[in-house]
């Protein structure tokens, strides 16, 4: 029996490298794989000319007629998933914006603009796509956060943006997993934080990682498959490490 696989944001870095690892360990999954401009994403578009299993969709998870497409789509190939990983994310690149230092430099711009990828996206996600997880076998809905998220954990400061915009993120996926319970009682929610991985968000900070906890892509998707295939029901609405460990909302 076919596994179905969705994961949004899987042009590059850690989505690309689930979208790898997925299919290299499962002849049974078929991937559904979403980036914003398919056409620009030369090595998933290779991948896939090799690989018949994989599906590239387009989605922008700023514009919810996008999002809801993608789901018309995968609903008419497949008809539902076992597992839905809402990977991407955005820190840095766009002009001007960089994680603040001080209260000076935070910008509404910029909050806005990282909200609606890191939390709002995730959110619109799951309105459009949870039907598909309301079956009969086990299911999993996994939104990649991160642990500078976690507001019992933070000690640093900073970030604004980014961190409140995973707080927020953490805090519908929690709201989520309490409303598929009734609605989808097979369906297990998590955010998830997958350590830091060598991708360009990650890139001008990794001098600060302490050393053997700067993961190539390939490690953090093993790690990171392994642990959503580990859950069981009772974690459903939890914030779960890439070792399996549970972080402090």
């Amino acid at each position: 029996m076919s596994e179905f696989v969705f994961i949004q944001g899987a042009s590059r870095g850690l989505g690309a490298a689930l979208v790898r690892v997925l299919l290299a360990t499962d002849r049974r999954r078929r991937v559904f794989a979403t980036c914003r401009t398919p056409r620009t994403a030369v090595a998933l578009a290779q991948l896939a000319s090799l690989e018949p299993r994989l599906e590239i969709l387009p989605l922008d998870v700023t514009r919810e007629e996008s999002i809801a497409a993608a789901a018309d789509l995968v609903r008419e190939r497949a008809g539902s998933l076992d597992l839905l990983v809402n990977v991407a994310g955005v820190l840095h690149g766009d002009p001007g914006l960089v994680p603040e230092k001080r209260l000076e430099t935070v910008s509404p711009d910029h909050l806005r603009r990282v909200f609606e990828v890191n939390a709002f996206g995730p959110l619109l996600v799951a309105k459009h796509f949870h039907p598909l997880l309301a079956h009969e076998r086990r299911a999993v809905l996994a939104n990649v956060s991160a642990r500078v998220g976690s507001i019992g954990d933070n000690r640093a400061g900073g970030w604004y943006a980014y961190r409140g915009s995973k707080a927020a993120q953490n805090m519908f996926t929690r709201t989520i997993a309490i409303e598929l319970r009734r609605r989808a009682p097979n369906a297990i929610v998590v955010a998830v934080h997958p350590g830091t991985v060598d991708t360009d968000l990650s890139r001008p900070f990794q001098r600060s990682v302490p050393p053997g906890q700067l993961f190539d892509g390939e490690r953090a998707a093993r790690q990171l498959i392994a642990v959503l295939d580990a859950l069981t029901a009772d974690q459903s609405g939890s914030f779960v490490a890439w070792d399996g460990s549970t972080i402090p909302w």
